[in-house]
């Protein structure tokens, strides 16, 4: 194939991004790394770049990589190995650290074409450090909490986007990147912040929005209204595990129970059995029960109902639920600003089964169809 210009694509992972998901951590920041490592924790980050590079179907671009787990290893072992044109920076310590994205991030600016990264919000925040604007980036979401809209809906998709970026087809939109402050956010309070903007190459609605947040009084009923609905018709010996969102823990105050915000929750004949649960624990309830009940909600402007910030939920879990145990909430309003819910759990074929319409329980006995999406290509090509 003739190739009028070679693109020259940067590629960065943080490959400590998103361990701390499964193990009920809410980042990697700080003393959490440890944390996640002394609890099992296995890398997320390199899997999820090794998906993204095997999907990518174009021709005419070579990859500039981070050196050693920061990218270079990942190309290595991937489908595009054959495109790796040069290894740009160093790595300065046993663990990877923030200063060294930002160091390299900013020589790649001088050398490449656009930026593809493989993190979450803390990574998005350092490639913003590193770069400023002046570079087109893609986030591939790997992160514990990816509030930001920097990121395709997941790696599959942004290698869908970023072969279109090197046909000539997508655009570069202004973008939100956003963060939380993690001490606070293990801490069960929710601090987000708009940091500043990148340069982000999209495609027809594949990257994913801001996190937003739905406030008002109308909203505090409805999420009671919802919450009193869940309670009247939980069943005996069931264990409910309750997802992260305000409007999930209204149940939890209809209970009288104290759960947690931000984190995974069970209650079990209407008695909290487990507070801020992880993987394992979750597995043993199942282990215990047989069954579990799921609730959850989708993240405000992003309609993400599992992978952003819920990890625990994880693959082994969820492929030991039913689909009619998979109960949805949210408030109207909330609803019906998303026209399609989202899910990216780690696992395509997994994602790809929990796809469908499902029923959103929107009110007291009140409920909305609405479809629920792996984010696969086809199904999003004529979105907005």
């Amino acid at each position: 194939m003739f190739c009028s210009k070679i693109h020259r694509i940067g590629f960065i992972v943080n490959p400590i991004a998103g361990m701390g998901g499964r193990v009920g951590l809410k980042g990697t920041d700080g003393d959490a790394y440890r944390i996640a490592l002394e609890r099992g924790a296995q890398p997320i980050s390199p899997l999820r770049a090794i998906e993204f590079l095997n999907s990518i179907q174009a021709e005419c671009f070579e990859i500039h990589a981070a050196p050693g787990v920061m990218g270079a290893e990942e190309v290595e072992a991937s489908r595009q190995r054959n495109r790796l044109a040069g290894v740009i920076g160093e790595i300065r310590g046993e663990v990877t650290t923030r200063d060294d994205t930002i160091r390299i991030a900013a020589a790649m600016k001088r050398v490449v074409d656009a930026l593809v990264f493989v993190g979450g919000d803390g990574t998005a925040r350092d490639i913003l450090e590193a770069v400023d604007g002046e570079l087109p980036v893609l986030g591939v979401p790997s992160g514990v909490k990816m509030y930001s809209s920097v990121f395709a809906l997941n790696p599959r998709v942004a290698a869908e986007i970023l072969a279109r970026f090197i046909r000539g087809e997508a655009s570069i939109e202004e973008r939100e990147v956003l963060d939380v402050d993690e001490e606070a956010f293990r801490s069960d309070r929710l601090s987000l912040k708009i940091h500043g903007y990148l340069k982000t190459i999209v495609y027809h609605g594949l990257t994913q929005a801001s996190k937003t947040i739905m406030a008002g009084a109308d909203e505090e009923l409805s999420k009671k209204a919802i919450a009193e609905y869940i309670v009247e018709n939980m069943e005996p010996d069931v264990p409910y595990i309750l997802g992260p969102g305000s409007t999930v823990k209204a149940v939890c105050r209809e209970l009288n129970v104290e759960c947690t915000l931000l984190g995974v929750d069970v209650v079990v004949d209407k008695v909290l059995v487990l507070k801020d649960a992880w993987e394992k624990q979750l597995l043993e309830i199942l282990d215990k029960y047989g069954r579990a009940k799921l609730i959850v909600t989708p993240i405000g402007g992003q309609g993400f109902l599992l992978g952003r910030g819920n990890q625990q939920i994880s693959p082994r879990v969820l492929s030991r639920m039913r689909r009619e145990d998979l109960v949805i909430v949210a408030t109207e309003s909330k609803i019906k600003q998303l026209k399609t819910l989202y899910v990216d759990t780690g696992d395509p074929i997994l994602d790809r089964a929990l796809e469908g319409y499902y029923r959103v329980v929107v009110g007291y006995g009140r409920s909305i169809v609405v479809k629920v999406s792996s984010g696969r290509f086809f199904e999003n090509s004529n979105s907005n």
